[in-house]
């Protein structure tokens, strides 16, 4: 499913907008940066509480094409001008991380 479509039927808001024409074939929840790296898959969406700039180049390593905040979290500057750089859309949300989650894994399994 194109990332477009994810983030409009989830009424996400765009922090910063990368490939939305991403065909998003995977989620991965996670704030452990090492479980990620060797956990995520490419062409996925993940859902974290971290803010800082070293999750762009995580995002980046992985294939990672969107990253996720819940909560109402908040990116760094950094990171937002990473991902610019990068093509990696930062995605906030309100809801939950475990909703978020379900959520995605409805839409895209």
């Amino acid at each position: 499913m194109l990332l477009s479509d994810v983030i409009e039927k989830l009424g996400l808001s765009v922090v910063s907008e990368g490939n939305m024409n991403a065909d998003i074939k995977e989620g991965h929840v996670g704030d452990l940066l090492s479980e990620v790296m060797r956990d995520a898959k490419e062409n996925s969406v993940w859902i974290t509480h971290q803010s800082h700039q070293n999750i762009i180049a995580v995002a980046e390593v992985v294939g990672i094409k969107a990253i996720i905040i819940p909560n109402k979290g908040v990116f760094s500057k950094e990171s937002i001008n990473k991902a610019k750089e990068n093509e990696i859309t930062l995605i906030s949300s309100i809801e939950s991380g475990f909703d978020i989650a379900g959520k995605i894994y409805s839409l895209i399994k």
